[in-house]
């Protein structure tokens, strides 16, 4: 799952290490953030009090403006403006329609796609508690068996697959510490070092795009389609696993290549870690979830009753305990929300639809307007937090293309924004290993993010309609 820097801090489990030139990077902030904010406020009322005659529209575009201010800025926590939109839009729009008070607008929060990725946030607990996340890991190393390019092969491979259904935060964290023997052996062998990390990386940063809990933006795409058609988990990795594939190998080549990784290495000694009896119940609950999700065709069961189903079972169990509780991704999981109800705050009030009203989108050809979005989605994702790029983003779409591929295709853009130090946590903490730096990623990532982007805008639409999402 891919998330902001900021929210990398706050993760105690998987905190992103200082840069390089950390100090010089704080005292910028301090001074730009709030000023960029300042900035996004003021325009927002400007906007809304001097351009917008309905009151009800222009109440609305201020609220969506200042909550995108503060979210995109990460001047504060990212569930705050969440809770800043909730609050703001009954109290400024409920005076002026019944749709807008408190109970109505806390009914957009209750989504059915929040209960599938507090599903992958407990089974994502349960396997840290446990040690399945560890095993893995260490499990790779051990299955290299001394071959350069199939340890990374295998690197990238398990970062990918933990990402699929846990942060890549922690997916990252998880590889990095059983690669730290390795990296420390391997200090005089640079060209190694870093295409390790750099795989960490790779396999981190696309991993998620695979299922629909792999990452926020994938979540809200999910509601802004489901008018339209049901996106199952099915469905899902059915067109979203061969790009992810795609883009690991096109990746590794990359690496393979730039860095001329051949030969072997000699494997650390290192212990192996068993599982014991209350691991493997873990492993157990989470098998027959992956099968539930991936069979729901099948049986009929939605994705996420079988993700409560998880949740209540692991802690009925007792194989979570009430203090895990708190090791939940709440910031996230309410930030989605957030995403949600923006989504439905401007498309309800017909803020979107002022703002593209005044340009004649049907001059542009519609690979034109696909190919901006998806474009605009990449390129900000590589600046600022992909849910938060996804959350501005998505309504602009359904408004132009009312359809369940639009917004789709527009979370695909998102997970593409990789290229820079700041784009994800799992780059910022490959660099604070050291020997890895921006222009490592930067050769890696801009090529990787051009293609996908291509591969997007010439195939998307048409390999969704083949999936039956029109």
């Amino acid at each position: 799952m891919s998330l902001s820097p900021l929210q990398a801090i706050q993760d105690d489990e998987a905190p992103t290490p200082p840069l390089p030139h950390a100090s010089a990077g704080a005292r910028w902030k301090r001074w730009v953030r709030p000023g960029l904010a300042l900035v996004g406020v003021a325009a927002s009322l400007l906007v809304a009090w001097l351009g917008v005659d309905n009151p009800l529209i222009a109440r609305s575009l201020l609220i969506a403006g200042v909550c995108l201010t503060l979210w995109l800025t990460e001047l504060v926590p990212p569930f705050v403006p969440t809770l800043l939109l909730l609050g703001a839009t009954a109290a400024l729009l409920g005076p002026l329609e019944a749709g807008y008070k408190l109970p109505a607008v806390l009914a957009w929060c209750a989504d059915p796609v929040l209960a599938l990725f507090l599903g992958g946030f407990t089974l994502e607990v349960a396997s840290s508690r446990h040690g399945l996340d560890a095993a893995v890991a260490q499990h790779v190393v051990r299955l290299a068996r001394g071959s350069r390019r199939l340890l990374m092969l295998l690197v990238t491979a398990g970062v990918a697959f933990l990402s699929m259904w846990m942060s890549n935060i922690a997916a990252a964290a998880m590889m990095l510490a059983s690669l730290r023997p390795l990296l420390q052996a391997s200090k005089n062998d640079a060209s190694l070092r870093r295409a390790l990390l750099l795989s960490v990386a790779l396999g981190a940063n696309f991993g998620g795009m695979a299922t629909p809990v792999g990452t926020g933006p994938n979540a809200i795409a999910i509601s802004a389609a489901s008018p339209y058609t049901q996106v199952t988990f099915v469905k899902w990795m059915a067109f979203a696993l061969p790009l992810t594939g795609l883009m690991l190998a096109v990746g590794f080549l990359l690496l393979v290549v730039g860095y001329r990784v051949r030969g072997r290495f000699e494997l650390p000694a290192a212990p192996t870690r068993k599982l014991d009896t209350r691991a493997h119940g873990v492993l157990g609950i989470f098998v027959a979830c992956a099968a539930l999700w991936l069979t729901e065709p099948l049986h009929g069961l939605p994705a996420p009753l079988v993700a409560l189903g998880a949740t209540a079972a692991l802690f009925g169990t007792g194989l979570l305990r009430r203090e895990d509780l708190g090791r939940l991704d709440w910031s996230t999981l309410i930030l989605i929300a957030g995403g949600i109800s923006l989504g439905r705050l401007v498309e309800r009030s017909g803020v979107v639809a002022t703002a593209l009203g005044g340009v004649d989108w049907s001059a542009w050809p519609q690979v034109a307007q696909v190919g901006l979005l998806v474009s605009l989605a990449a390129v900000l994702s590589a600046l600022m937090s992909n849910t938060a790029t996804s959350a501005l983003l998505i309504p602009i779409a359904v408004q132009l293309f009312p359809s369940a591929s639009m917004p789709i295709l527009v979370a695909m853009g998102c997970s593409f924004g990789v290229p820079f130090v700041i784009s994800t946590p799992p780059n910022a903490m490959v660099v604070g290993q050291g020997s890895v730096d921006s222009s490592d990623l930067l050769r890696l990532g801009l090529p990787l993010m051009a293609l996908g982007c291509l591969v997007i805008v010439l195939t998307g639409p048409w390999v969704l309609r083949f999936f039956g999402l029109p």
